[in-house]
């Protein structure tokens, strides 16, 4: 598809590679933020060395890619990024054309809130019940890696609708372990995407290893839901019940829609909550808010589904984090057809870059003070008359993910449920820097005690 207006487009403004290469070396993630604050929102080239991707930052030019031509602009298999999560869930709600169109008419009532709200008290019931192991180590005072802690959280929560009895949380977070594996082993790939496949690299085999773990795992629980379907109202039993026009889907269809929506959903959860406690730490008056709110809906808990529509403030913050932590840090798209974004020339095949991080943290769009926190930027008031297509965390337009609506019921549950029961201090009181991966990772643990509120300590 040809925008009318390419034959009187122009030439994209270029970084030289000697600017653009470094800065991408040094930072990868700052590097986007600053060239499109340079660039001020247009469409710039990159020069990366043997790969020159165009980098679009400006929310009207986000919308076209992702919404109004997004038949131009497809996921591909010629980016390191996608050819590497290729290597993981294969094809489905992750692939492109009939495949995706399939997967998508499979899933999407699967997410919908009238199937997933009726679940949320069962999900608060397991994250409670998850907590034990952070009740000895506030009567201990031991020291506890907060982002290992949600994952068990998380796990306790999202395998409950994925898998009913039918995953044990061990196995859960021998998954959760792989993915953490999967997506750090694809950094050196992400940093040479022009790299093909065939050729060794560091971590292919820690990559490898890690699929073949999952599917060790996910695989006989998957043979065994086709067996026996049963009539449970969890994702799996629900897929192995499923028709694609008049016929149960493959093995290896649920497979890869299964692999790619765990991974999707425990990802953006437990990594985004990872960053809430430095955050906390280093702005007191929004954590002094937080636990008023929350103390005042929940007070010492349990939390249940209608305290939910009363965390305001709690939705709030947990938007601002995603505003600039989101999980999915960058978007590549290749253009199937030549296309004019901004005035620019899109030439056919080349790759284009969209990158929630850096449209979530530029000046134009969001105030000289884009990279502090302030969960006032989510009032309903300044959302309504800010850009639709300035955030984007879930992604945006026929892409957008499934696993949204559970992310934000779940978030909600797990930072309303450890508030409610214990105050937190940091070993180290900072927000750390980010690690190069697929998805926006801290670059330490972020390690922490947690003491017991005496409220929580009566229950």
């Amino acid at each position: 598809m040809q925008a009318p207006e390419a034959q009187a487009a122009g030439k994209p403004r270029t970084v030289p590679v000697w600017r653009a290469l470094p800065r991408a070396l040094r930072d990868a993630h700052q590097s986007l933020v600053d060239v499109g604050n340079e660039a001020g929102g247009e469409v710039v080239r990159l020069g990366l060395g043997v790969s020159s991707p165009y980098l679009v930052t400006h929310p009207d030019h986000v919308q076209q890619v992702l919404q109004e031509r997004a038949a131009n602009y497809l996921r591909g298999d010629d980016t390191a990024l996608w050819r590497s999560v290729r290597q993981l869930v294969g094809d489905g709600i992750l692939s492109e054309g009939d495949t995706w169109r399939n997967s998508r008419r499979t899933l999407a009532p699967l997410f919908r809130p009238a199937r997933i709200n009726p679940l949320v008290d069962t999900m608060a019931e397991a994250i409670d019940g998850a907590t034990g192991r952070l009740d000895k180590a506030a009567e201990a005072g031991t020291v506890v890696d907060i982002g290992a802690e949600l994952s068990r959280l998380v796990c306790a929560a999202i395998m409950r609708v994925f898998f009913a009895n039918r995953l044990g949380v061990d196995d859960a977070l021998r998954i959760m372990a792989a993915q953490e594996s999967i997506v750090t082993a694809m950094a050196p790939r992400l940093l040479a995407p022009v790299v093909p496949w065939w050729v060794p690299m560091p971590g292919d085999r820690r990559f490898h290893r890690a699929v073949q773990t999952i599917d060790d795992i996910l695989l006989p629980v998957l043979r065994k839901a086709l067996d026996e379907p049963g009539s449970g109202d969890d994702v799996l039993s629900t897929l192995a019940r499923a028709r694609n026009d008049g016929q149960p889907l493959t093995e290896r269809q649920m497979r890869d829609d299964l692999v790619s929506m765990v991974a999707v959903t425990t990802e953006t959860s437990y990594v985004a909550l990872t960053w809430l406690w430095p955050v906390l730490a280093t702005h007191e008056d929004v954590a002094h808010r937080l636990y008023a709110e929350i103390e005042d809906v929940v007070g010492a808990g349990p939390v249940r589904a209608d305290h939910l529509p009363q965390l305001t403030y709690t939705r709030m913050v947990l938007d601002e984090l995603l505003r600039l932590f989101p999980a999915g840090w960058i978007v590549p798209r290749r253009a199937v057809g030549a296309d004019v974004l901004g005035g620019v020339r899109i030439d056919k095949g080349s790759t284009v870059i969209l990158s929630p991080y850096a449209t979530h943290r530029m000046e134009a769009f969001w105030g000289s003070d884009a990279e502090s926190f302030d969960p006032e930027r989510f009032t309903p008031e300044r959302v309504a008359a800010r850009h639709r297509y300035a955030y984007y965390p879930f992604g945006l337009g026929i892409h957008r993910c499934l696993g949204e609506g559970l992310f934000q019921l779940e978030a909600q549950l797990i930072v309303a449920t450890l508030v409610s029961k214990y105050r937190f201090t940091l070993t180290e009181p900072t927000v750390p820097g980010i690690r190069v991966a697929a998805s926006l990772r801290p670059r330490r643990r972020v390690e922490l005690t947690l003491t017991r509120r005496e409220s929580a300590v009566a229950r």
